[in-house]
């Protein structure tokens, strides 16, 4: 089985966010969600606002990292599901880049899984994001 592809080129849309969510409701076996949405930020940086983040990736390395990171979470949380978006391309500020979405039958163990899941994916994952400045001007993000 290859691993997922978790890429989406652009901002990830409010409408998807919904339809992802709208697809759980006949999993009656679910009593908590935690969702995660990482939004690019209109920080200001040496006098300069960023304006948007362009997002690359090695994408067969991250496939890979991200279904190793999928199996450790799995096999220490009790999930029913989970589901992992990240941008590529340009994502203005405001917009949605980073969309995890964590299912279980108890809202602890969806919490807890979130949260390792998006720390994980910030430390682990094979993807990097370029400031772009409102003047035009770029620098490489550095996650923190």
């Amino acid at each position: 089985m290859s691993a997922k592809n978790i890429f989406l080129q652009g901002a990830i849309s409010p409408a998807f966010i919904a339809e992802s969510i709208q697809k759980h409701s006949t999993k009656t076996g679910i009593g908590a969600h935690n969702i995660f949405l990482g939004q690019v930020r209109k920080d200001v940086l040496a006098g300069q606002e960023v304006a948007a983040i362009e997002y690359s990736s090695y994408e067969p390395m991250a496939a890979i990292q991200m279904e190793e990171i999928r199996e450790a979470i799995f096999a220490k949380y009790a999930l029913t599901c989970m589901h992992v978006y990240h941008s590529l391309g340009v994502v203005q500020a405001g917009e949605i880049c980073l969309f995890v979405f964590t299912s279980s039958k108890h809202r602890k163990t969806a919490f807890d899984a979130c949260e390792e899941t998006v720390e994980r994916i910030k430390k682990e994952l094979p993807v990097w994001g370029k400031e772009i400045f409102a003047g035009g001007d770029y620098q490489w993000k550095e996650n923190t």
